[in-house]
């Protein structure tokens, strides 16, 4: 397609190399560096969409990531395709191939188009109101038909073949945005010699400089003094500048998500490049020179393709070489259109401007504009726009001082720029949880107090003239960096100032008009109005019943509009109405971009321990628990599940058995004040443990319930070596931090993960004594120098360990803790000494059988969120004495207190060969009516054969005081029969773990 619209000189594309893409199958002509809207309007095409709901032709409306309009399917190629681009970021190549979207069976006719023959029917809300009756018709009419319309583009059907990729980084200061403000911020940053890093969305760096042809900035054009601004940049070593880089969210401690765009503009992108890079930058300062957004004028059909913003028109025009129309009407409430439209009269474009502020509100700009030839209509409204796939009209006319219309007129047009104003993009400053205020002189929320190290500078705090931009930059830029530098700046004078309008004066009945707010989701004036009607004062209750603000751009576009409406109609400051929440991610970001390279065999990491390829040689079956990969049986030849479960524990009750404890959480807890920490965190008191001693701790959250549990060892009068869960290492880690840096930062402790430095082999049985001897030095095993719940430092097999001398599976037990890289050697030493004995591996299932035997509770499995140390039995391992711990204070609430709550108890079958299930309900009489009342449920259940029967564990309400009593649990057909007794089946005594 012939570039009829390209003009014949200007813009900052390489006219040197022509690309070719398609659009909608046909061909389009384009140069380097245009984008795919930039090209498609040099081509003549401005209907590239259409709207969500009504389905109405729609072109492109801006030239930036704010664009409502233009988005488009996306396929680069080898499967490289995704939805929802929009066309005025996405850059131009040869074999690009762009669709539009939402229409059938093509983008000039629609058949949906008949929604906006519907639309006096289908108005904001209406579906809230139409499908809920006949009830039966909302699974098989309604959903299915709201779903088959919901969303845009198509998801992609394959997939992705791109990598995807983290970075992290640290920086002293990082500058987001690179305008006048963003690019003076960070030559005065850089002057200190610290660590900067500049980011901004676009290809190119210079902002809204890129589209200024006629400002002098000291002396030079703007774009000169950009291109030696990045040149002094680039030649810092401590600078780095990443374009095509969004800042797509602001968390807390000054943590930056930056996505960068690496290969999308690339037709052959090299196989070891990323297609996006996620950097996660902690800045210790931040500069936010962000710009402004444009506002649209409210009017009727303000929609059509051709109808844009005013600066989009300039910046096609002088950035892109494309004339968006031959004859174009400029439509503002303002000052800066007049700067595009003299561009544009420049550029030889016939211009007409239409200002709705009278003539002496009005400043030189109309002036300037009529010398230059130019029509100039003040105190003119527009009331509406001819045209239906591009605009071939603008109806306009005069309006006096009190908002009384005259005789309209048609202005012949194939272009319409409009401005509303001007909005600072203060999105990420919120993200930040400053506070914004508003400035009545510019009718704008700007930055107000700051939380986090951070400033704004430039259009993003409200600031729009030049000069004051680039002064307002370098002194946030040398804040920033704490270097002392002053500087001013000669600049060209904006035209700047405009007069806030809601909508624009009308003479046409404004319940009937179709003045659009919020473009993509098809929101007009009107929806507003109906939904403060209708009871919805609240901004963010206006803004989910009308779903204004919630399309892809996130009402960049829509949103000061839309609150100022609902001002004005609730007679309110704006102030009182407020901002919607400024959510990220700022712009859309891909899925992949988040995920990184978190997919395939990376997207759930499997973590083996140092024994595990013995294991696998040995032909072991395995479980996972949580990421780790665990030996859960071994079977030999011919053996199921069931019957080398059933040797292991034997094995491990009359000879020995040998398992792999590695995957246990290990923490260190170091520091003079550990002791002190323990005991804060812990149910159980801790100042008194001798060290070499072992103590089961129970660790509750603040709502009194069980977090995790396990043995601590005290190795040193400063040191503690705590065991935690395999699955809750992680979470119990981030809870000690969190207490230890927010609510005791005064004790003085280091915590420190050592569940990968060690193996953990355990040795359980009658003969673990007699195995470990022979390898072990500097430690004696006899009971009266190593008892039950000891810890000892010495070596094994000449290597250095921590040996414990405590027991999951109530037998006498010895757990060796040697470093990973020695855990299979070790292991292997230990088995080799050991077949004397009949040393026997056994894994997870087997470990649950024995420790059920015994009545251990598992977290996790005998908890579920809402147990107490005391619904275990555990009431004992609560200090009465200590001043405080976690959760202790919750432990008197009157729900915890109460009767009848569950209680851990244990149950035996009737028949005991029957197996409950874990997890089936309890009741005390199966005759009862449904809905029966469920007394409990199984929290364990296996087959012993050490007792010769089904044993199990279950959670009872007022379960102590049912001992002997019978109850019932139900099974797939109907109950079983079943007694309640003590939740220990094997050894009561407990004779056998002290041997």
């Amino acid at each position: 397609m012939a570039q009829a619209y390209r003009l014949p000189k200007g813009g900052r594309i390489d006219r040197t190399k022509p690309v070719s893409f398609s659009f909608n199958g046909k061909p389009v002509q384009g140069y380097a560096g245009d984008t795919v809207a930039s090209a498609l309007l040099a081509g003549g095409i401005h209907l590239v969409a259409r709207s969500f709901k009504y389905h109405r032709p729609r072109g492109i409306v801006s030239h930036g990531s704010d664009e409502p309009n233009a988005l488009l399917d996306v396929d680069r190629g080898r499967g490289r395709a995704d939805p929802n681009n929009r066309a005025t970021v996405a850059e131009i190549f040869d074999g690009l191939t762009v669709g539009s979207q939402n229409h059938w069976p093509s983008l000039d006719f629609d058949v949906g188009e008949v929604n906006d023959l519907l639309s006096p029917v289908i108005v904001s809300g209406f579906y809230y109101k139409t499908f809920m009756w006949p009830r039966s018709f909302w699974t098989k009419v309604y959903e299915p038909r709201i779903r088959a319309a919901a969303g845009l583009g198509r998801a992609p059907e394959i997939p992705d073949p791109d990598r995807y990729q983290y970075r992290h980084a640290h920086c002293d200061v990082l500058v987001v945005g690179s305008g006048p403000a963003g690019l003076a911020a960070a030559l005065a940053a850089s002057e200190s010699g610290k660590r900067v890093v500049l980011v901004d969305e676009q290809p190119e760096l210079g902002g809204s400089l890129l589209n200024d042809v006629t400002s002098l900035i000291d002396g030079v054009t703007a774009q000169d003094w950009v291109r030696t601004a990045l040149d002094t940049l680039d030649a810092c070593t401590n600078v780095v500048i990443l374009p095509r880089t969004t800042a797509v969210g602001y968390y807390n401690h000054n943590h930056i998500a930056l996505a960068e765009r690496v290969t999308d503009h690339l037709a052959d992108p090299s196989s070891n490049l990323p297609r996006e890079r996620l950097w996660q930058v902690r800045a210790k300062q931040v500069v936010l020179a962000t710009g402004s957004h444009e506002r649209p004028l409210v009017f009727a059909d303000n929609d059509r393709p051709g109808i844009m913003m005013a600066e989009s028109v300039r910046a096609y025009i002088n950035r892109y070489g494309v004339a968006p129309g031959r004859q174009i009407v400029f439509a503002t409430n303002g000052a800066s259109a007049y700067t595009a439209a003299a561009d544009a009269r420049a550029a030889g474009l016939a211009v007409t401007m239409v200002d709705v502020r009278s003539e002496d509100e009005c400043g030189p700009e109309t002036g300037h504009l009529r010398s230059m030839g130019c029509e100039v209509l003040t105190g003119h409204t527009v009331v509406g726009s001819r045209g239906r796939k591009r605009v071939t009209g603008l109806i306009v006319a005069p309006v006096d001082s009190d908002g009384r219309v005259g005789s309209p007129r048609t202005l012949p047009c194939d272009c319409v720029g409009m401005s509303g104003g001007w909005t600072p993009a203060i999105h990420l400053f919120s993200q930040s949880r400053g506070k914004a205020r508003y400035e009545s002189s510019i009718d704008a929320f700007v930055p107000g107090t700051s939380v986090q190290a951070e400033r704004s500078a430039g259009a993003a705090k409200g600031t729009y003239q030049l000069w004051e931009c680039l002064s307002q930059g370098w002194a946030a830029g040398a804040e920033a960096a704490e270097h002392a530098s002053e500087r001013t700046f000669g600049a060209t004078n904006s035209l700047v100032g405009f007069k806030p309008v809601r909508v624009l004066p009308t003479s046409t009945d404004p319940k009937r008009a179709r003045a659009f707010i919020d473009f993509q989701n098809d929101v007009t004036a009107k929806d507003i109005r109906l939904a403060v009607r209708e009871g919805f004062e609240s901004i963010e209750h206006v803004k989910r019943y009308t779903t204004t603000g919630m399309a892809t751009d996130q009402g960049k576009t829509s949103n000061m509009n839309a609150l100022g409406l609902v001002a004005g109609i609730l007679d309110r400051p704006v102030p009182a109405v407020g901002t919607t929440t400024f959510r990220l991610p700022y712009t859309p970001t891909t899925f992949g971009a988040f995920v990184g390279p978190s997919r395939h065999h990376l997207f759930d990491p499997v973590r083996t321990t140092p024994i595990h390829e013995w294991a696998v040689a040995q032909g072991a079956e395995f479980e996972n628990v949580g990421l780790w990969k665990r030996a859960w049986y071994y079977p030999k030849p011919g053996e199921d599940r069931h019957a080398a479960v059933a040797r292991e524990c034997k094995a491990a009750r009359t000879g020995v058995g040998i398992f792999d404890a590695s995957t246990l959480g290990k923490i260190e807890v170091v520091g003079p004040d550990a002791a002190e920490f323990m005991n804060r965190i812990y149910t159980n008191a801790w100042l008194k443990l001798e060290p070499g001693k072992c103590r089961y701790g129970l660790m509750l959250k603040e709502d009194g319930y069980i977090m995790d549990d396990g043995v601590v060892a005290r190795l040193a009068p400063d040191r503690f070596h705590v065991t935690t869960t395999t699955g809750g290492a992680p979470r119990v880690l981030a809870h000690m931090e969190d207490y230890l840096q927010t609510e005791w930062p005064d004790l003085k402790v280091f915590l420190t993960s050592i569940t990968e430095q060690y193996a953990v082999i355990a040795l359980q049985g009658p003969k673990a004594r007699e195995v470990l001897e022979p390898l072990v030095s500097d430690i004696d095993l006899s009971p009266e120098a190593f008892p039950h719940m000891s810890v000892r430092t010495g070596s094994i097999c000449g290597v250095p360990c921590r040996l414990f001398r405590v027991s999951f599976t109530g037998e006498l037990g010895f757990e060796v803790n040697v470093p990973s890289d020695y855990g299979q050697s070790v292991w292997e030493a230990l088995f080799e000494g050991g077949r004397t004995f009949g040393i026997t591996p056994y894994g997870t299932e087997t470990m649950h059988v024995l420790r059920a035997e015994k009545g251990f509770i598992i977290v996790g499995q005998e908890t579920d969120g809402t147990v107490t140390p005391d619904d275990l039995g555990l009431s004992g391992l609560v200090a009465k004495t200590k001043p405080d711990f976690v959760g202790k204070r919750s432990l008197s609430r009157p729900d915890i207190l109460s009767a009848g709550r569950k209680q851990l108890v244990g149950l035996m079958t009737d028949d005991p060969g029957e197996v409950l299930e874990e997890g089936a309900q309890i009741v005390t009489d199966p005759h009862q009516a449904i809905p029966m009342r469920m007394m409990g449920h199984v929290t364990s259940s296996y087959w012993s054969s050490n007792c010769g029967r089904s044993i199990a564990l279950a959670l009872l309400s007022g379960g102590r005081t049912r001992i002997g009593s019978r109850i019932y649990v139900t099974n797939p057909t109907g109950f079983t029969s079943a007694k309640v007794c003590e939740p220990v089946f094997f050894d009561p005594a407990g004779e056998r773990i002290n041997a």
